[in-house]
């Protein structure tokens, strides 16, 4: 019973934090800038738990759709459904479990919440096949990771306004950049096996495209909130976001496995360094 569980905590990369915290931070940004400040419990409880499991679900959806492939990839081939240890039944049932778990805390919110959560699940059962057919697999992920941004516009306003849409395009450039590092540690196998990814449709302009996705991200999100939040405090963490980029391009720039890997694990530290700079405003 006790491996069972340690292979189920395997399948949903509990050891793994920086994946739900990607996505978490750009939704509790949100949070903040649609509420102007601090949201209230229920609504930080929701999003945040909310997003633990929605990540989770997706783990379980993408190991089912990727075991074939992922066998052939030296970072993924113990994952336990592409080793057999776990079966697609056991992995689908539950992902099915947590996501119906996060479809609850929707429930707790509101109408509009509820609709735009059937989007976002379309899209999380969509990326996982998008590697297939789509060049740059990174942009479908980016709307994925992204979609946080409207849901938590409409648990606050019971509405989606074009500042939140705004937002998503300029996360979605974010995901690109630091999934793009991601595809970079796996190029060999990749190509190899024939998955499209961004770092071998970008080919050698990979790092640059990632250098010019961060610089979009950050001047897309100063932009959009420079009247919503005007506090100083909120353009000296989009500069320290900018440092961390930075860096990130400079770890990338030979192209080396773990180096990619290294720059894709910190990525969410800008991302809590740029939702500290807004709570930070707000609560100025």
């Amino acid at each position: 019973m006790n491996h069972k569980i340690s292979l189920y905590l395997q399948l949903i990369r509990w050891n793994r934090p920086a994946g739900w915290l990607l996505l978490l931070w750009p939704t509790l940004s949100a949070l903040w800038v649609a509420s102007h400040g601090f949201p209230g419990w229920h609504l930080l409880l929701v999003f945040t738990l909310g997003t633990i499991l929605m990540r989770s679900a997706g783990c379980c959806i993408n190991d089912v759709a990727d075991r074939d492939f992922d066998r052939h990839v030296k970072r993924t081939a113990q994952r336990p459904v592409t080793s057999g240890q776990v079966s697609v039944k056991e992995a689908l049932t539950l992902g099915a479990v947590l996501a119906l778990l996060a479809f609850g805390l929707v429930l707790t919110t509101n109408a509009v919440t509820v609709a735009w959560s059937f989007a976002a699940l379309a899209v999380t059962l969509a990326y996982p096949y998008a590697k297939r057919f789509v060049s740059m697999p990174q942009a479908v992920l980016g709307v994925a990771f992204s979609f946080g941004i409207p849901m938590a516009f409409a648990a606050v306003q019971s509405r989606v306004p074009l500042l939140a849409w705004v937002l998503l395009l300029g996360n979605l450039f974010w995901v690109i950049a630091y999934d793009t590092e991601y595809a970079m540690v796996d190029r060999d196998d990749d190509l190899r096996i024939g998955m499209k990814t961004s770092a071998i449709t970008l080919g050698r302009f990979d790092v640059a495209a990632v250098l010019l996705s961060y610089l979009v991200y950050l001047s897309i999100w100063a932009l959009a909130l420079m009247d919503q939040a005007q506090a100083a405090m909120y353009l000296i963490a989009i500069g320290a976001g900018l440092l961390q980029a930075l860096w990130h391009v400079w770890l990338i720039r030979r192209r080396e496995r773990e180096a990619c890997f290294k720059a894709f694990r910190l990525n969410h530290w800008l991302g809590f360094t740029v939702f500290a700079g807004i709570a930070l405003a707000y609560a100025g």
